[in-house]
């Protein structure tokens, strides 16, 4: 069973970003924490640090 965790940056039940993360064997999935039913993505942990390092330095239009 894969264990999710909310993110610590989420801001609560009605945040709108919510996102849940899980290790999943070589990678990370990340989900919606609203849609936990729906889709998720899988990242290998390179790919996840990746995403977080352009997240952190303000890259993405999120």
């Amino acid at each position: 069973m894969t264990k999710w965790r909310k993110s610590s940056y989420s801001g609560g039940v009605n945040d709108e970003a919510c996102v849940e993360l899980a290790r999943l064997g070589q990678g990370v999935g990340v989900r919606d924490s609203k849609d936990p039913n729906g889709p998720h993505l899988d990242l290998g942990s390179r790919a996840f640090g990746g995403l977080v390092a352009r997240i952190r330095r303000g890259e993405l239009d999120l």
